[in-house]
């Protein structure tokens, strides 16, 4: 354990200084010749924790013996899950607008059962990472394993045993849509296709791992809470609730992030346990996971299996859609977005570019003794549109059109606006046509297809694959308000002009990588007519912004933008009305450029923002009478005349497939997008790339394995792939622009568009170059080994 001393905190080891007050200067030299260095007093203090996880899928805990353990050098505590329940309470994820949906009770700690490996029901806290996993290696564990649910497809069988008891059976949540005369159009239809599709689950391979420290000062009553998260207000508001704590206790800080892609939006046991453990222990308290764990414990998506059905007619009309869809998601619902919302996504969007007016679609969401699954970057759409997509090119094939042509007859023209989709989804403007017609040109199809003939007869087997996708972005409360849960909707942006003509934008989106502080910058120097330069952002601190929501469902811009934008505005107008009672004149006949005030019309200067900064704050009495200078200007945003500001797209893939080895090889990809105004180009096609990149993984190389036990097979990056910059295609991007009117910006998402439709885009591809042998994939991540097999080869 430690002591304070004055200065320095001393360490309990042989021949340190013990209970002696070193000066802070000497502190290095000192210390460093007896083996022992310590920085700084806080840092001395901070415990490390590291988590017991469950070696088992599923298993009782039978008794836990923690007294080597705590008796190993560096411990500070061993908590069990019943010991760290005190101080925080379990939580449920569910939501009221998914009626039906069911999830048993989750502790930060698991107390009486494990149920999924790598659950952690321990913790150890030491003087470092290494000291803690130590004394984990010395707590004996005994468990009575029970039995694990593993296939979903068997998770709802009557003999197989609820995860649950309490719930009675393996179902969480199911949904049914029934839309025109199904059956009656399939009756009618010249031509039905039909597939099943398997998409593995995988998880976000984030560049930064997981990562939480919390100090509880109690002196002050505030819990600090430092975190590699998306959604500071969020945790914010989660730590009061289950650590019984009041909001202006709770500080929570997220700077940059190392990437998200919505791993990190959700409430984890083990994170929740630091904090908790902070509290209880009244020190410092860290938590870094390690890759190994990463792959246990970080969500887990994409884990399901649709039966689908499309029906033509002769001339290649969409007639109906129908649709099953079964989706595993682990032994809980997670809290607060809950598991079900991306078989819900499947459901509203599966189709969604299309006119059909006959729809079906049922979701059952299944427990499983796996990792939990929930949202990830586009969630549920590259889903919805593989399936659709899918039966697009069977269909196409049946009837001998093209696949380009046949998207062109049956997606929703683009003079139909506003309008409702099929699911009853509400849409204001998209640009299917414009899209379509765009890639056409940019890829030169027809150019392409005549390659791929000449190939294809020189037995080199080319394919092209066409995905058109709809993009669901600028939530607002419908998404999750709605249901109850405390996820804000809108974002703030407070702007404040600095004595040296510099503005200061507070925003409460945040950063992970994608360029929100860039774009809130050129936003807040366009609107208050500063330079770039100028402007400092600040983000990710619950005590320093407004409320808000954070970054998720690619609501950056559209939301948080146009909050800036409109706290830029309001700053400008004050400043010009000010700047017009010092230089007697109309402000309406001045302006803000460059950072100075200038004549609207003449643009000559007449006042450097730096002196008006310097007259208002330092020298307010020689001000003329009433004029009472406001120098920050605050502005929330949130959409209301549309629940979603919907995105479209359409993108293409050219690929060569081995019909020897199985391997694919990725020769170009084409993105058309339409997010609305595109503010920064760069920035919104690099986004898109990105979610090209990682729908590419799920397509072809991400999967995590487990075997009929319940143990993950592949948890390392030894064993689980990813795609890597030699594998990748060129990918070219273009725009279609659609703005939205709901907000003077007209800026819709991007961040998730490229993942949506590319998995589609690449299978479809596969499936095109394997057509001459009558083969098809429908299987994903289409490795080698898939390929072989529908090609009878193994």
């Amino acid at each position: 354990m430690s002591r304070d001393a004055p200065g320095l905190t001393f360490l309990d080891r042989p021949n340190s200084y013990i209970g002696r007050s070193v000066p802070r200067p000497n502190a290095r030299r000192l210390l460093e010749g007896r083996g022992v260095y310590v920085d700084d007093v806080a840092a001395s203090r901070i415990g490390h924790v590291a988590f017991l996880r469950s070696p088992h899928a599923h298993a009782r805990l039978v008794s836990l013996e923690t007294g080597d353990a705590k008796a190993m050098p560096g411990v500070i505590a061993v908590v069990s899950g019943r010991e760290l329940a005190e101080v925080c309470t379990p939580w449920i994820g569910v939501l009221g607008h998914f009626k039906g949906l069911r999830s048993a009770p989750q502790h930060a700690l698991a107390i009486d059962r494990v149920t999924w490996v790598g659950e952690p029901f321990c913790a150890v806290v030491a003087r470092s990472r290494a000291e803690a996993e130590d004394a984990l290696a010395a707590i004996l564990v005994e468990f009575e394993p029970l039995p694990a649910v593993v296939d979903m497809e068997t998770a709802l069988d009557p003999e197989t045993p609820p995860i649950h008891a309490a719930l009675g059976d393996n179902l969480a949540f199911e949904r049914v849509l029934d839309v025109g005369e199904v059956d009656a159009a399939f009756r009618g239809a010249a031509v039905v296709v039909e597939e099943t599709y398997r998409f593995g689950r995988h998880t976000g391979v984030c560049l930064e791992p997981r990562a939480i420290m919390a100090d509880w000062a109690a002196a002050d009553g505030m819990l600090t809470v430092h975190h590699s998260f998306q959604a500071p207000h969020m945790m914010q508001d989660i730590l009061c609730k289950h650590l019984s704590l009041p909001e202006g206790g709770v500080r929570v800080i997220c700077k940059d992030v190392g990437g998200s892609f919505g791993i990190k939006v959700h409430i984890y046991p083990d994170e929740m346990a630091t904090c908790a453990l902070a509290l209880m222990l009244k020190r410092p308290v860290k938590f870094v996971a390690d890759r190994l764990e990463s792959f246990q414990s970080d969500i887990h998506a994409r884990d399901h299996r649709v039966t689908a059905r499309m029906a033509f007619s002769a001339e290649g009309d969409i007639l109906a859609l129908d649709m099953d869809d079964l989706t595993g998601i682990g032994p809980y619902s997670v809290y607060p977005r809950t598991s079900a919302v991306e078989a819900n996504q499947v459901v509203n969007l599966t189709g969604g570019p299309y006119r059909h007016q006959h729809y079906r679609a049922r979701a059952r969401v299944v427990l499983q003794n796996k990792a939990p699954t929930c949202q990830y970057r586009a969630v549920g759409h590259p889903i919805a549109t593989m399936v659709a997509e899918g039966l697009v090119d069977l269909g196409a094939a049946k009837l001998g059109l093209d696949p380009l042509a046949i998207r062109e007859r049956n997606v929703i023209p683009d003079d139909a606006y506003p309008c409702a989709g099929v699911s009853g989804i509400k849409l204001e403007k998209l640009s299917h046509q414009a899209a379509l017609a765009k890639l056409k040109a940019m890829m030169d199809y027809d150019g392409l297809r005549a390659e791929q003939a000449r190939l294809r007869a020189k037995g080199i087997h080319r394919g092209i694959g066409l995905a058109a996708f709809i993009e669901i972005t600028n939530p607002s409360a419908a998404f999750y308000g709605v249901g109850g849960a405390r996820i804000s909707s809108q974002d703030g942006c407070t702007i404040r002009l600095d004595p040296q003509g510099g503005v200061v934008a507070s925003v409460s989106v945040t950063e992970q990588g994608q360029g929100t502080e860039g774009i809130i910058a050129q936003i807040v120097a366009t609107a208050a007519g500063v330079p770039m330069e100028t402007v400092r952002v600040i983000s990710g601190d619950t005590q320093a912004t407004p409320y808000g929501g954070g970054t998720w469902a690619s609501r950056g811009a559209g939301i948080g933008g146009e909050a800036a934008w409109q706290a830029g505005k309001a700053l400008r107008a004050n400043v010009l009305a000010v700047a017009g009672a010092i230089l007697q004149a109309d402000p309406e006949s001045l302006d803000i450029r460059d950072g100075a005030v200038v004549d609207r019309d003449a643009g000559t200067e007449r006042m450097a923002l730096s002196e008006l900064g310097r007259i208002v704050y330092f020298r307010p009495d020689t001000l003329p009478p009433g004029v009472q200078p406001e120098f920050v200007a605050t502005r929330h945003y949130v959409p209301k005349d549309y629940p979603f500001a919907f995105t479209n797209g359409v993108q293409a893939s050219y690929v060569e497939v081995d019909t020897e080895t199985g391997f694919v090889k990725l020769l170009k990809h084409w993105c058309v997008e339409d997010c609305g105004t595109v503010l920064n180009p760069l920035l919104v096609d690099e986004q898109i790339r990105g979610g090209i990149v990682q729908g590419i993984g799920g397509a072809l190389f991400e999967h995590c394995l487990y075997d009929a036990e319940g143990q993950l097979l592949n948890g390392s990056m030894a064993d689980y792939l990813v795609p890597m910059a030699v594998e990748m295609p060129d990918i070219e991007v273009a725009h279609v622009v659609s703005a939205t009117a709901s907000s003077e910006l007209g800026a819709k998402g991007a961040g998730e568009a490229g993942t949506a439709g590319a998995p589609a885009a690449v299978v479809n591809a596969i499936n095109d170059a394997l057509r001459p042998f009558t083969a098809r994939v429908s299987r994903q991540p289409v490795t080698p080994e898939v390929i072989l097999e529908a090609l009878g080869l193994i």
